[in-house]
């Protein structure tokens, strides 16, 4: 008994579950808008335009995931007014 409780602690401690959590971009009928001239981001219902000052994800950069590529290309790069992306400030 010692010893099985030994190697769940050890699986708990290592997190060697095999259980990664990995949290969406947005909530279930959103989809993901980013700030011109800015890295902000937002999320926005579906089927609705993104608000003024906020632009579609160029298509096939979209983040998905919290911390996946493209979220974390998107804290140092943005578009700038004219819709180019460019590296942020």
């Amino acid at each position: 008994m010692a010893a099985l409780v030994g190697v769940a602690a050890a699986v708990a401690l290592t997190g060697c579950s095999g259980l990664a959590y990995e949290e969406n971009i947005c909530g279930d009928g959103e989809y993901p808008v980013l700030a011109v001239g800015d890295t902000g981001s937002a999320c926005v219902t579906n089927g609705e335009e993104p608000p003024k000052g906020m632009a579609r994800y160029p298509e096939g950069k979209e983040p998905k995931k919290v911390d996946d590529k493209w979220d974390t290309y998107w804290r140092t790069h943005m578009l700038d007014k004219d819709g180019n992306v460019v590296e942020a400030p």
